[in-house]
């Protein structure tokens, strides 16, 4: 990609210090710009189309979840990630079904940041070891209604099914091609079409559809 172009939406001027102290310590990014608030970030994001941005969630006008979504309806390719201090279930769910890519909590040190930056930047879901900790035991405590294999998502072929449980499972296409013994174009093919038959836009709501289907009982390697 190049040089990975950020934009920092966050009410705080603190921690939009912090974001932008990591980001130009960093090579092969740059920094687009700051908003203050969710009116700002969506009308900024259009105007200087970042490939990521960097989402708060509770800020003045505009939530980043509402936010989120204006975005992504008019440029659907820009990572969103969002770094907050919220970590409820809700708001990380809406958040995923909203488009975005990965979800921090702000005590996230520089090597984390960095990292989920350039996985969002590259396309990839990625999910704070809270974040990941959370769900895992949130779909671990779920009574989730009994079904059979073919009883959801039965457009899916077999093979489809079973790359969706290691998503569902948090696994990256390099590990899914590794243990099925299959090429990494193949598993990106198989992914491609296991998003359009689930009408997804990305990885992070693959997961999200998969999970709430019964799929992915491996813990998450994000």
């Amino acid at each position: 990609m190049g040089q990975v172009r950020l934009l920092i939406a966050d009410d705080h001027p603190f921690f939009r210090e912090g974001l932008r102290a990591v980001i130009e310590s960093a090579p092969g990014m740059e920094l687009a710009g700051e908003a203050e608030n969710g009116d700002e970030a969506v009308e900024m994001a259009l105007r200087l189309q970042p490939h990521v941005i960097l989402m708060d969630l509770k800020m003045p006008g505009v939530g980043g979840i509402a936010a989120t979504r204006r975005i992504l309806k008019e440029n659907p390719q820009v990572g969103i990630l969002v770094i907050t201090m919220i970590e409820d279930d809700e708001s990380v769910f809406a958040a995923m079904r909203a488009g975005a890519r990965g979800y921090l909590l702000k005590g996230a040190d520089k090597e984390q940041v960095l990292l989920a930056i350039s996985a969002v930047g590259r396309g990839e879901a990625i999910l704070g070891p809270a974040i990941a900790r959370r769900l895992v035991h949130y779909f671990a405590s779920s009574q989730m209604p009994a079904r059979t294999p073919h009883s959801v998502f039965p457009e899916l072929t077999d093979r489809e099914r079973e790359i969706l449980d290691l998503i569902a499972a948090g696994k990256n296409n390099q590990y899914i091609a590794d243990s099925l013994y299959i090429s990494l174009k193949t598993v990106r093919n198989y992914v491609s079409s296991i998003f359009s038959k689930l009408q997804v836009a990305d990885r992070a709501q693959a997961i999200v559809r998969g999970r709430e289907a019964g799929f992915g009982s491996a813990s998450p390697s994000m």
